[in-house]
């Protein structure tokens, strides 16, 4: 049976180096902590640096910080509930809400400490400046968040798209030129259909922007990467704490974006609210809609 990681911990605690050793006694004292956090925060309370972090994974016997972190996640799930790994199965219904929203509390601090500001600014001046944004997805979740991005860049008065079928994606990577802009948004940024598509765009010239994990096929692909990791999920491929992290990154970019539009993304936000309170179904004030039931108080049918 292969030795678990705490139990690998306590095997090798007292011959490591000392720098080690402060890291591995803060893994043991909170694994879970540990697991949120990113290897940047983690060096930082052990007084140390990521080539130590890295260098104790390694003493661990995991070539990588990614391989140790999904070797914890898998090891901290067992014994809790099938859908969440913070969450025992024993576990009350204020438990659950209690380490539920702490996770996603979690998950938006590590966006702050991820989140290269450079890159995200580059990312809303390509887009103020693009022809057209074509916004790519793959699957069902990085699909939404791609039609999310969408709906707000058009609400702000870009040209904007969301092609989520991979044939589509092909046909705008070939027409999309060399202003056109590309945003890309796939956690594990591996998927061939929409590196495809990518590879087409640039071949056109195109700015691709990549919303991924680091290290991913995609990242290495584009021209801007808006980089964050979340701790590996042992349930699912990609977990709900990466979705919270997506969005995340979604509402900076638009801000800024907006803010780069000044009056012109505020007159037309304020013109689009006051058509959806006036005319729409978002109207506070509407006449009652009674379906079927003609003005005169009859069923409507032919007297």
């Amino acid at each position: 049976m292969t030795p678990r990681v705490l139990e690998k911990i306590a095997e090798i605690m007292d011959r490591a180096p000392a720098a080690r050793r402060t890291v591995l006694s803060l893994i043991l004292e909170d694994p879970q902590r540990v697991l949120d956090e990113t290897f940047e925060t983690l060096a930082q309370r052990a007084n140390s640096s990521v080539p130590t972090i890295m260098r104790t994974c390694r003493d661990l016997g995991y070539p990588g910080l990614r391989e140790f972190k999904l070797a914890l996640a898998q090891e901290l799930a067992v014994g809790g509930s099938p859908l969440n790994r913070r969450v025992r199965i024993d576990d009350n219904a204020q438990q659950v809400i209690a380490k539920v929203t702490r996770g996603a509390a979690v998950v938006i601090n590590n966006v702050q400490a991820q989140l290269d500001a450079q890159a995200v600014q580059a990312a809303a001046n390509a887009m103020v400046a693009g022809s057209r944004i074509d916004c790519y997805g793959v699957g069902v979740t990085s699909n939404f968040m791609a039609s999310d991005l969408q709906a707000r860049l058009y609400r702000l008065g870009l040209a904007s798209n969301a092609y989520l079928d991979p044939h589509l994606q092909l046909i705008s990577a070939a027409t999309i030129g060399p202003r056109g802009v590309v945003m890309a948004i796939t956690y594990v940024g591996g998927m061939p259909s929409l590196l495809e598509a990518v590879d087409v765009a640039r071949s056109q010239g195109a700015t691709i922007i990549a919303l991924t994990q680091p290290g991913s096929q995609l990242a290495g692909m584009a021209d801007i990467v808006l980089s964050v990791e979340v701790a590996p999920d042992p349930v699912m491929p990609v977990g709900p704490e990466a979705y919270l992290a997506h969005l995340t990154v979604i509402e900076i970019l638009t801000v800024l974006v907006a803010q780069r539009l000044g009056d012109k993304a505020v007159n037309r936000l304020s013109n689009i609210q006051h058509t959806l309170e006036t005319r729409g179904v978002d109207m506070h004030q509407h006449p009652r809609l009674d379906w079927g039931v003609a003005a005169n108080g009859t069923d409507g049918k032919d007297q």
